[in-house]
């Protein structure tokens, strides 16, 4: 009954691509904990602030149910202020909220058009969406551009759909965004942009690389929580018709226990403090720059310039050997391997976050340098 499981595992492990829960260990260079405030005291306080004036860890039901606490439509009306949305509707993950989005809105007569580097979760919502789907090679809005015409040259008269992220997490480039939101102009089309790893770290306040953008009646971004702001969850800021049709249709809302109160409630304890965290931003842009400049003067490699980096020397095994290795050193550094990366682009993701120093960044890099030096080819 279970061989067919056992073979395919079997043939995960020998190409190097079978994967296992692992404890944390060494010094954080894997978490998207930016700003290091998951286990901060201040999220700690507000933890403990709203169990104390009675709000429950669980909902108890499905939004529509008896699951709807106020502190989730107060998290949803402080977020769309922040923001400078219409609306926001929030999800138990960053992950669900884009897989529903797409996988309601989009209509059967329209068209979703992604970027080749979308997340998994992006994918995951085309794959249950009504609306076929078309990819657009990264950050190529020409590309987009022409296989829009292709479109409506072969009859398609629906709405378009642009999907994007603002900040890429595999190789922490940022998106064309004035072009993309031109594009959508110019074609009466829709864009998402998921800012899933810009959210607390660039723009006004935290506010995103999209934070320009956000208002307009044919945007939608995607905000986690779970990255810099340190809790849980997506919000989704929308226009408010959006709002009220994801209500009415989306199956994983109605049909979800909702999220935690308590941490809806942290959420909104987040968000203040990101719009507080100029000095945090700062401190981590300053490491960003000093990792760029380590790089290329220990490791010949051109930077990101972002705080994810990615070290890409190619096939599953160079990527997991040479991840053993620098956790070996001391520094908790993941393999990312296909298919979560393209075929031949196995990495190494290094995450800059405030967990580290600049000296303990310094140390790693040299680190890196040695065993990029050792490592076979």
């Amino acid at each position: 009954m279970l061989e067919r499981y056992a073979q395919d595992l079997a043939s995960l492990a020998a190409r190097g691509r079978l994967r296992a829960l692992a404890p944390r260990a060494g010094l954080d260079f894997a978490s998207n904990d930016y700003l290091a405030l998951a286990e901060s005291p201040e999220l700690a306080a507000a933890v403990t602030t709203a169990l104390a004036r009675g709000v429950p860890v669980g909902a108890g039901g499905s939004r529509l149910l008896r699951g709807n606490h106020p502190e989730h439509e107060a998290l949803e009306e402080d977020a769309a202020r922040f923001f400078g949305a219409e609306a926001a509707l929030y999800f138990s993950a960053g992950f669900t909220a884009n897989e529903a989005l797409l996988s309601t809105a989009p209509q059967r007569e329209d068209l979703i058009l992604y970027d080749a580097l979308a997340h998994a979760s992006a994918h995951e919502g085309m794959r249950l969406a009504r609306a076929p789907n078309a990819k657009f090679p990264h950050n190529d809005v020409g590309a987009a551009e022409d296989a829009i015409r292709a479109w409506r040259e072969k009859g398609g008269a629906g709405r378009l759909w642009i999907v994007v992220e603002s900040l890429y997490s595999m190789d922490g480039d940022t998106a064309p965004l004035d072009d993309l939101f031109a594009l959508a102009a110019r074609n009466d089309a829709f864009l998402l942009i998921d800012e899933a790893h810009a959210t607390g770290v660039y723009g006004p306040g935290g506010r995103g690389l999209a934070a320009r953008f956000e208002g307009a009646e044919n945007v939608v971004t995607l905000h986690t929580c779970g990255k810099a702001l340190g809790v849980a969850g997506g919000l989704l800021c929308l226009p408010r018709v959006l709002r009220e049709f994801m209500v009415n249709r989306c199956r994983s809302f109605i049909f979800a226990t909702a999220p935690s109160p308590v941490i809806a409630a942290c959420v909104r304890a987040a968000l203040k403090i990101i719009e507080a965290a100029d000095d945090r931003r700062a401190e981590l842009m300053s490491r960003i720059d000093f990792a760029g400049a380590e790089l290329r003067r220990l490791c010949a490699i051109e930077p990101s310039g972002s705080q994810i980096q990615p070290i890409i020397v190619g096939s599953d095994v160079r990527a997991t050997t040479l991840a053993s290795r620098m956790q070996a050193h001391g520094y908790d550094i993941r393999a990312i391997r296909p298919p979560t990366v393209p075929n031949g682009s196995a990495r190494l993701r290094i995450a800059l976050t405030l967990h580290a120093r600049e000296d303990d960044v310094a140390r790693m890099i040299a680190h890196l340098g040695e065993e990029l030096a050792r490592l076979e080819p």
